[in-house]
């Protein structure tokens, strides 16, 4: 049984009010399945969303509640369009902020050689500082359950917070990034991409964020302004010539492999094919030309070092350069020198940190004579993980990689051209697409040396000698996924055959969370475990996100289902704009100026900061604006006082009834023109447009409508019944065209005297304003009448009389045509204006002017 058979009417409460309605409805709304979603319906009938989840190691912020307020108002409507909404809510737990979160609450770290204790109960929170810096280590699985614990209860704060925004979520379908289901979609995913070759392994340069410890790819770099300083270098060249090379890192000369010039340099033309000796350590390198070498940086000619960025990578690898690797992955210089390397003159920098060993080492060119006056103060971009504190290194180790496009044009065409497929909202934010696939240089690195994730679901043979076979990976069946390699053993195996040679060994990292969350459409929709509701869901229509995640969420999603479905995963992406501060700046953690929700959602109320949310278009930044929440409140506290005016001059009993009055069927034909303009902005996911156009209405409606008929509507016989029956209609109506933006008021409303949820009722039409009027409706008959109102009021505010005050008489000027009109609604200004005689007086002004007689 649905909400709307067993709702009841409420009636009309003495005094209403907003306090508390958010409880009241959100608790409503669970018992009697309000936003349900019914999976009986043909896919014709669904309207399905592939919601963002939201990471909850992190706290919510206004930016989430600006772009999770837009899809909801999408909800809504859609719902109240007819569609069976599937709008699932889900939580992304899994990967590095998690981790993070959990080190710094607990103090604890992760060392997977310690063994698994299930007597191990964590440090009540909060702990020391110290503790924080000096964690405890504890067993891998021991970290995780405790991840598992954090997480679930944060996603209860999440919940309620979202449950008092209003979101018309199905809460039974909320799912986790590192939940059964989502761990076992993620790793079949996986493992057809291996077995089409779309996934594949290599030792390669690889971006290293140190403090992490793990890999990152490249559509999770920032670049940050740093200081360095130019350091000139002196290498010696073929019969004493010396080569001057300017560079920022000079630590990694003992990893120079080559110098590179532009082939069109003629100051290089002559060394190049040659070999030069590097100071210090007099290892021969040669001299290269490449195009990507700028001839107008520094002295142009660069030292090409494995690896030192991204633009050494593509040396290396296109001129196929050697290898001397020097940085580990703790971010110090390798205890031992790469192969060519002298021992002594490196064994001053082993073991250091970088700035250390930059300091050394321009120590030891300096006293060789090989620096060159000295270094330049600069300011540059540097490369960083988004999420990490430190610069990345590249280090060379043997990652899991999935094809995206970066090294095959064929592929990258392909995923252009779905590009193009998608609906944009707003349109231009397809070119940050188009611009992200054109300039990738690589392909998606998916795997991760952290702990807390999806693991990578295969195991490796060892030889005889203990050594793992990576060409052979051993792969689980899909019907016994998800798996994890470090506690299950292989098909064929058995857990004591575990590291030791003849036996296996499970790979020990775990997949990138977007290698999972890209495929938040198939976890829900059921892909491959309940075909009945991916049938009836997938691909999705809508895509709501976040402009910054166009790179990652967006494109990993539509690889995903292109390699796998072969389809977009949705029909239209409808992206969100920023939340600036006051000061117009981006609301950031780092610049300590982000607004949390809470206070605000309890203080104005939740419709109040949705009206507010709601004022930014798609696309569009929106600076925080307490005074707009309080516009919010004020409007949400009008609807409950003009509707219970309403109510109570008996327009419930009126509602179907036909409006016959011209001012009545005026004003239902200016409504009827507000349904139109909200619908097709609804339409076009400008939830702001449709706003703008049903509160306008509004306050007219209140400020003009409302005291120009409220004292025909007190009385009797045909006149005071086309009154309440355009009230009845108008109230429906526009409950209705807010019910998307104000989901609580405009539900406390419809309680008083309509049956049901305001949210299963059916969106309004034309056709139903249309039918509500009997004759014709001119919506200027009520703006001419309000006009006419207006100046009577002036005049009584310009003498500082009550508005009560009586007008013995007033004289109506103006073109006659419009005094014709006039007279339509004469009696409604009269009455209104409380004048006692209305004279008409044509054709004295060009337009109407009422003068007052006191």
């Amino acid at each position: 049984m649905t909400d709307t058979a067993r709702t009841a009417r409420a009636g009309v409460p003495e005094r209403p009010t907003l306090d508390g309605i958010e409880e009241t409805w959100a608790r409503r709304w669970q018992e009697d399945g309000t936003y349900a979603f019914d999976r009986s319906k043909e896919r014709s009938d669904v309207y399905a969303i592939d919601t963002p989840p939201p990471t909850v190691s992190g706290e919510l912020h206004m930016g989430h509640v600006f772009s999770y307020t837009h899809t909801d108002t999408v909800a809504r409507f859609q719902r109240m369009r007819g569609r069976t909404v599937f709008y699932p809510m889900g939580w992304d737990d899994n990967g590095l902020p998690t981790e993070r979160r959990v080190q710094n609450v607990y103090g604890v770290r992760p060392d997977p050689a310690l063994p698994y204790d299930p007597g191990w109960r964590p440090p009540t929170p909060p702990v020391s500082e110290a503790a924080r810096k000096d964690p405890a280590t504890i067993s891998r699985r021991n970290f995780i359950e405790l991840c598992e614990v954090l997480t679930a209860e944060d996603e209860k704060v999440f919940e309620a917070l979202w449950r008092r925004l209003g979101l018309s979520v199905d809460w039974s379908l909320t799912y986790t990034t590192i939940g059964r289901v989502a761990r076992a979609t993620s790793q079949r995913a996986f493992l057809r991409n291996l077995a089409r070759g779309e996934a594949y392994q290599a030792e390669a340069p690889t971006l290293w964020d140190v403090g992490f410890a793990t890999a990152v790819a490249q559509a999770e770099l920032e670049d940050r302004e740093r200081p360095g300083a130019y350091h000139r270098l002196r290498f010696h060249g073929p019969g004493g010539r010396e080569v001057l090379i300017d560079t920022t890192r000079p630590e990694l000369l003992p990893a120079c492999v080559a110098l590179v010039c532009h082939p069109d340099d003629e100051r290089y033309a002559g060394l190049v094919g040659s070999v030069v000796r590097s100071p210090i350590f007099g290892v021969e390198v040669p001299v290269r030309a490449h195009p990507l070498a700028d001839p107008a940086k520094g002295t142009g000619i660069a030292m090409v070092c494995t690896f030192g960025d991204l633009a050494d990578v593509t040396w290396w690898r296109e001129l196929q350069l050697d290898t001397r690797v020097v940085i580990g992955r703790d971010g110090r210089l390798l205890p031992e020198p790469p192969a060519g390397v002298p021992a002594e003159p490196y064994a001053a920098l082993a073991g250091q940190t970088v700035n250390g060993a930059r300091r050394t080492i321009v120590e030891l060119l300096a006293d060789a004579g090989d620096l060159v006056g000295e270094p330049r103060p600069i300011t540059h971009p540097v490369k960083f993980y988004e999420r990490g504190d430190r610069p990345l290194e590249i280090v060379s180790t043997r990652q899991w990689y999935l094809r995206n496009g970066g090294r095959d044009l064929d592929l990258r065409e392909e995923l252009l051209a779905r590009g193009r497929e998608l609906r944009w909202v707003p349109e231009h934010m397809r070119h940050r697409y188009e611009n992200w696939v054109s300039g990738l240089t690589g392909d998606w690195l998916v795997s991760r040396q952290r702990f807390f994730g999806v693991p990578v679901p295969v195991w490796y043979r060892l030889d005889d000698a203990g050594e793992p076979d990576w060409s052979q990976p051993l792969i689980p069946d899909e019907s016994v996924l998800p798996v994890d390699p470090s506690s299950d053993a292989p098909p064929g195996f058995e857990e004591a055959q575990r590291g030791v040679p003849g036996g296996f060994v499970g790979d020990p990292d775990v997949l990138d969370t977007w290698a999972t969350s890209s495929l938040t459409p198939q976890i829900v929709g059921g892909w491959e475990t309940d075909e009945d509701l991916f049938r009836r869901v997938f691909p999705m229509d809508l895509r709501p996100q976040g402009q910054e995640i166009i790179r990652t969420w967006l494109f990993d999603s539509v690889i995903r289902a292109h390699l796998e479905q072969g389809v977009l995963p949705w029909r239209d992406a409808v992206l969100s704009g920023w939340i600036l501060d006051p000061d117009r700046k981006k609301m950031s953690k780092s610049k300590g100026n982000v607004v949390t929700p809470l206070d605000l959602l309890v203080q104005h109320g939740s419709d109040a900061v949705r009206y507010w949310a709601a004022s930014g278009k798609p696309g569009m930044d929106l600076a925080f604006d307490p005074a707009q929440i309080k516009v919010g409140r004020r409007l949400a506290t009008k609807l409950l006082n003009a509707s219970k005016f309403a109510l109570g001059l008996g327009a419930a009993d009126a509602l179907r009834a036909p409006a016959t009055a011209p001012l009545d069927t005026a004003m239902l034909a200016e409504l009827s023109g507000v349904v139109a303009t909200a619908t097709t902005a609804f339409d076009g996911y400008d939830h702001t447009a449709a706003l703008i156009a049903t509160e306008a209405f509004f306050w007219r409606f209140c400020d003009d409508y409302i005291e120009l008929v409220k004292e025909r509507a007190y009385g009797t016989g045909p006149g005071a019944d086309s009154a309440r029956a355009a009230l009845a209609t108008a109230l429906s109506v526009q409950l209705r065209l807010f019910a998307p933006v104000l989901p609580f008021v405009t539900e406390e409303v419809w309680s008083w005297w309509r049956y049901g949820s305001v949210h299963r009722a059916p969106w309004p039409t034309t056709y139903e304003v249309g039918r509500a009027v009997q004759g014709p409706g001119d919506p200027e008959l009520l703006r001419l009448a309000a006009d006419a109102l207006g100046q009577v009021r002036r005049a009584k505010s310009e003498r500082k009389l009550s508005m009560k005050a009586e007008v013995p008489l007033a004289e109506a000027l103006g073109p006659a045509a419009l005094l014709d009109r006039l007279t339509l609604v004469a009696d409604d200004v009269r009455a209104a204006g409380r004048i006692a005689k209305l004279d008409l007086l044509p054709d004295r002004t060009t337009e109407l002017v009422i003068a007052c007689a006191f």
